[in-house]
């Protein structure tokens, strides 16, 4: 299964996401990460969602999606669109790891936004793939908790909605 990233315009009102998320449920399509907000216009919001799925099946969703009323555009992203992703993870701290987590922080460009003697809160931005691999390098460390906001993505160039 190809991971792929839509971004669709909808009318800025309530109900409109759990009209656009509930086509996928009744369709069989889990949604990886889902990200919603105001557009550059309060009228309009944004939702951009990466999903799981062969090339028939999601041209079967945006076809459908298309249809949906206060759905104003559906666009599936290119592959090497802009991707973007926030990450909140909580981290043991004891004297004996405290360096090499401050190093990993340090390398991946992200900051310790909360700190105790017991635990250090970390932001960090980045791709999917970067997230994935900060979790996988924290894990002997200790995770304690994380959260995270899914994929934000726009087009590269001339590529708009």
């Amino acid at each position: 299964m190809n991971k792929f990233v839509i971004a669709v315009y909808v009318d800025n009102q309530f109900g409109v996401l759990t009209r656009v998320t509930s086509m996928f449920t009744r369709r069989g399509f889990n949604i990886d990460t889902l990200s919603v907000s105001e557009t550059e216009s309060k009228e309009f919001s944004r939702i951009t969602m990466t999903l799981s799925g062969d090339g028939y099946a999601r041209k079967q969703l945006i076809n459908q999606m298309k249809k949906l009323i206060n759905v104003k555009k559906v666009e599936v992203l290119q592959d090497d669109c802009i991707q973007r992703e926030l990450m909140l993870i909580k981290v043991k701290n004891d004297r004996e790891s405290r360096p090499d987590v401050m190093s990993a922080v340090n390398i991946y460009r992200a900051a310790v936004i909360d700190y105790t003697n017991e635990e250090m809160c970390i932001e960090v931005t980045g791709s999917p793939d970067k997230m994935e691999a900060f979790i996988e390098l924290m894990k002997p460390f200790g995770i304690i908790e994380l959260s995270r906001t899914g994929v934000v993505a726009l087009g590269r160039g001339n590529e708009n909605l």
